[in-house]
């Protein structure tokens, strides 16, 4: 049975950021919210949402829905244990017209896969699934091209997500 959240309602997940409530029990951002920046990035990368207990597992796909900015340069999925580490970080770039993957051990970003398919634009709605598997990530794009990445860290559960950048998500669902 999948885990969703239709409009960023607070579903059985838990998240972190400006609207933190008492108890540990938080909501997740809208993105016309105030955001912050991970204290770890460069200030242009505003978070968006995080989530601690995704709970995806290989085999799982997680579908994530929403619109990207008008004025969006970037955006990221990022997929892992924490935000030190990541087993996928999904970054298109418009401003190269690439979609960059790249995975981060204990803060270190590795070596970057760069795909030129870049078959989105800024302003449009669209939807991105992510296949977890055994020994790879498979990013099913909007027009049914795969952006395969490999899963370096052997990862077979992440537990964390977030998204930052110019992307607000609408929805997404694990299954």
């Amino acid at each position: 049975m999948g885990k969703e959240a239709e409009g960023l309602q607070e579903k059985d997940i838990e998240s972190r950021g400006e609207q933190s409530r008492p108890g540990g029990r938080s909501q997740v951002l809208h993105g016309n919210q105030p955001t912050r920046p991970f204290p770890e990035e460069p200030s242009h990368w505003q978070e968006k949402f995080e989530i601690f207990n995704l709970d995806m597992k290989t085999g799982d796909t997680l579908k994530v829905k929403g619109k990207i900015s008008d004025d969006a340069d970037s955006f990221s999925i990022n997929l892992g244990c924490s935000s030190s580490d990541l087993a996928l970080h999904f970054n298109p770039r418009f401003s190269e017209s690439v979609i960059v993957c790249n995975s981060r051990c204990s803060k270190a970003w590795q070596t970057e896969h760069r795909d030129n398919h870049l078959c989105f634009s800024k302003g449009s709605t669209i939807k991105v699934i992510i296949e977890m598997l055994a020994d790879k990530f498979q990013v099913k794009l909007p027009d049914g091209h795969e952006v395969e990445f490999p899963n370096r860290h052997c990862y077979n559960k992440i537990s964390y997500m977030s998204v930052k950048g110019g992307f607000r998500v609408t929805s997404f669902k694990l299954d």
